[in-house]
């Protein structure tokens, strides 16, 4: 693995690369089967990824047809890892194993151990037959769309896909790991601008909030739409609240401190609720929604609008949050969610969304052409990424652990092959003119004493 470090991190040719020796096994973080009980009676918020997440070496796996092998660099923790390593709401290996029955190439997934992570950013090391845009040595990222396209459903939006998954979730050999194995169709440029840290950190969450706002696909925003975001300070978002000013629209930014409420002012956002400081309870009890609340923040928005109610809510806080978003939303308005990370069985009154004629919109991660654009928008510079800790691999675990506690603002980055921070960078005139807006989430945070 050290000649391959020193070869991606230097100035080795695609020929140098191709000519080095693929080692027989690699670091992954992975989740083991025989663990998947060892949560059982507990809350989730009891569970602990520290304890269920491994760093161990596994077999290197040989790309296939249409799939490319990539030397990870760097990688980030997302809402799914948390899943994954607490085996909520179902434990993954089910995935794995109903992946394995398509074919020969797919049985190569289930195994006794899951190598998670849906984000990367690396140099490519081998490529399988059929593999064309992409060559040895290229610096890429990956999005995690992982679609077979067999059938016709998927043709004209590749998330409607029937055989769609979440690469590194629902698929093995994901990205917090040393080596990763994708499809060759999910890999994009690496942003020139950025390092490896960096680079790794949007993929996934950018690509959502990009189709669950911007997209036909999602609400299709617009110019002066009032936006209603919450978690706006977070790995999800931190990117809707940008992609919300960059398109011309007005974020209402909902955060659960004063340092989250800096941070979307210093993206630019001008209306923030601290939610905590002002005391939102939309629940009575673990049964009943308080209407009262619901109100209540209704007009601390059109305090904040000059008296308009929001035209679209960014959704992924779920249940308990759900309710008042229904409520809030102006007549005709739209409701996007995905995720529901404080649970999935949401309640609202269904009187304030039937008879205003307001919409829910179910959106999940992105297909081909929305990721593309996403990252298209990194790479510009005008879209930035939103990393506010970086950990090594072996401490992938309290990385997980930060995002299940809400300890993190932006987004938990991971060093994988990457020996320090900083590297990756071939663009430095574009990062300097950007190097403002970078460093804007480069900032740790106080953290909550491990317990």
């Amino acid at each position: 693995m050290d000649e391959i470090i020193q070869a991606v991190t230097g100035e080795a040719s695609p020929q140098d690369i191709a000519a080095l020796r693929l080692p027989e096994s690699y670091r992954g973080a992975v989740v083991r089967r025989e663990d998947t009980a060892m949560f059982d009676g507990l809350a989730s918020r009891d569970k602990d990824p520290r304890k269920s997440l491994h760093i161990e070496h596994v077999p290197v796996p040989q790309p296939a047809a249409g799939e490319a092998l990539i030397a990870v660099m760097a990688s980030s923790v997302n809402y799914n890892t948390v899943w994954s390593s607490l085996f909520e709401p179902v434990a993954t290996f089910g995935f794995l194993q109903r992946y394995a029955r398509l074919s020969e190439d797919t049985a190569r997934h289930d195994l006794p151990y899951h190598v998670i992570g849906s984000d990367l950013s690396g140099v490519v090391l081998r490529t399988g037959p059929g593999v064309n845009r992409w060559k040895v040595g290229d610096r890429v990222v990956a999005h995690c769309l992982s679609v077979e396209l067999e059938s016709a459903d998927g043709h004209n939006d590749t998330m409607l896909d029937p055989e769609q998954r979440i690469w590194g979730f629902e698929t093995n050999f994901g990205g917090l790991a040393e080596i990763a194995l994708v499809k060759s169709n999910q890999l994009m440029p690496k942003p020139a601008h950025l390092t490896w840290e960096e680079a790794a950190a949007p993929g996934l969450v950018n690509s959502t909030a990009y189709r669950q706002l911007v997209s036909r696909n999602g609400a299709g925003m617009k110019q002066g739409d009032n936006v209603l975001i919450w978690g706006a300070s977070g790995g999800l978002g931190s990117y809707a609240t940008q992609l919300a000013l960059a398109g011309g629209a007005n974020p209402i930014c909902v955060v659960s401190s004063e340092q989250k409420a800096d941070i979307c002012r210093s993206m630019g956002a001008e209306a923030v609720i601290d939610r905590t400081a002002e005391g939102y309870t939309f629940w009575k009890d673990e049964d009943t929604q308080d209407p009262k609340e619901w109100k209540r923040f209704g007009r601390r928005i059109r305090e904040l609008t000059g008296g308009e109610d929001v035209d679209i809510v960014f959704e992924h806080p779920g249940r308990e949050t759900f309710g008042a978003s229904v409520y809030v939303t102006r007549k005709g308005g739209t409701i996007t969610t995905c995720a529901s990370t404080s649970g999935y069985m949401h309640e609202y009154d269904n009187r304030y969304l039937w008879m205003s004629l307001k919409r829910i919109i179910g959106s999940h991660f992105a297909n081909y052409r929305e990721a593309w654009e996403a990252n298209r928008l990194i790479a510009k510079g005008r879209i930035h990424p939103t990393l506010s800790k970086v950990y090594p691999l072996k401490d992938t675990g309290q990385a997980a652990y930060d995002v299940h506690r809400n300890l993190h603002q932006g987004k938990v980055g991971v060093l994988c092959l990457a020996p320090r921070e900083g590297l990756g960078v071939s663009d430095p005139a574009l990062r300097a003119r950007h190097l403002t807006a970078i460093n804007r989430f480069r900032q740790d945070q106080d953290q909550e004493p491990t317990p």
